[in-house]
C-alpha cells in the first residue's frame, strides 16, 4: 500500500480527524483493534460504503463497538451473569464480543436511516464487543459520550482475506475508499508478539448469549445442566483465558466454532 495524506500515524490519543469522520455521518474509517485493522463506521451511508469497498454480501452484520462498560449495559440486554461475565473481561482488559439482544429502548440510538438491517440479524440480535484495542476503543467510548452515536465495525481486510495485522494488508479497494487510515502496526504486534503471520489469531472470540429465537440464555445460578447455555461460536484472541471465565461464571457451557449467528 502507497503512503498517502489519509494514513496517519496513532498518536497514542483519540484520534481527532478519525472521530470528526464518524461524529458527522456517512464516514467510513480503518483503525487498529487487538487483532488487525478494522472498518469503523457510524451509520447506514457508512455501512452501505463498508460493504461495497469489503465486496462482500449484506447478510453478514456488522459488530457493535462498546468503548464503556455503561454503554454495553445502555445498548444490550443482560443478566446478572451475563454482566458479571463482560466485566471480568473488561477488568481483565480481554476482547469479548458475546450475540445479544438489544434493550428496546435503546434501539432508538440506531440511526433511522436502515443500519438496523446491517447491524443485526434475522432475530433482532447483535455481536456487542469490548476491549477490543485501545486507539478503536478511545474513538468509540467518544464517539457515544460526546456525540450519543453508535460505532460499527467489521475487519478491513478483502472479504475472506486477512490483514495480517499490518495496516499494508487492508488492500488497496479498502485502502482507496476509506476517508481516514490510522496506523498503529507496533501496537497491533504488541498484542501477540510470540505470533507470526502464519499463527497470530486475526479475530476475538464471539460467544452466543441467546437461544436459536435471539432469547438470553437463562440463569444457571450454580445449577448444573442448565439448557439453552452460552455457546462459543467463534474462537480467537485469548480463547484459553475465555473458556476459563466461562467455566468460572457458567457451570453448563458448549463449544462449537463455526456455528455462526
Amino acid at each position: 500500500m502507497a503512503a498517502n495524506d489519509k494514513t496517519i500515524a496513532w498518536t497514542g490519543d483519540v484520534q481527532a480527524e478519525g472521530l470528526e469522520i464518524l461524529a458527522r455521518g456517512g464516514g467510513m474509517i480503518v483503525s487498529p483493534t487487538k487483532v488487525g485493522y478494522i472498518i469503523m463506521v457510524s451509520d447506514r451511508a457508512g455501512l452501505e460504503r463498508k460493504f461495497d469497498a469489503k465486496v462482500r454480501k449484506r447478510n453478514k452484520p456488522g459488530v457493535v463497538l462498546c468503548g464503556s462498560m455503561d454503554e454495553l449495559k445502555a445498548l444490550a440486554e443482560l443478566t446478572p451473569e451475563i454482566e458479571a461475565f463482560y466485566q471480568a473481561h473488561w477488568d481483565r482488559n480481554i476482547l469479548l464480543g458475546c450475540i445479544l439482544p438489544w434493550r428496546k429502548e435503546a434501539m432508538a440510538k440506531i440511526p433511522d436511516d436502515g443500519s438496523k438491517d446491517f447491524v443485526m440479524d434475522g432475530r433482532d440480535t447483535s455481536c456487542f464487543v469490548i476491549r477490543f484495542g485501545t486507539p478503536s476503543e478511545q474513538l468509540a467510548e467518544a464517539l457515544w459520550r460526546d456525540h450519543g452515536k453508535l460505532a460499527f465495525a467489521s475487519s478491513a481486510n478483502p472479504s475472506g482475506k486477512g490483514n495480517r495485522g499490518l495496516v499494508e494488508g487492508i488492500g488497496e479497494r479498502i485502502e482507496t475508499e476509506a476517508d481516514l487510515i490510522i496506523s498503529a502496526n507496533d501496537y497491533v504486534a504488541s498484542i501477540q508478539p510470540d505470533k507470526d503471520e502464519g499463527s497470530r489469531y486475526e479475530q476475538g472470540v464471539m460467544v452466543a448469549m441467546v437461544d436459536e429465537t435471539g432469547k438470553l440464555v437463562p440463569e444457571q445460578k450454580g445449577e448444573r445442566s442448565v439448557s439453552p447455555a452460552p455457546i462459543v461460536i467463534r474462537k480467537g484472541l485469548d480463547i484459553d483465558r475465555i473458556m476459563s471465565l466461562l467455566a468460572d461464571h457458567f457451570p453448563s457451557w458448549d463449544y462449537r466454532h463455526g456455528q455462526y449467528y
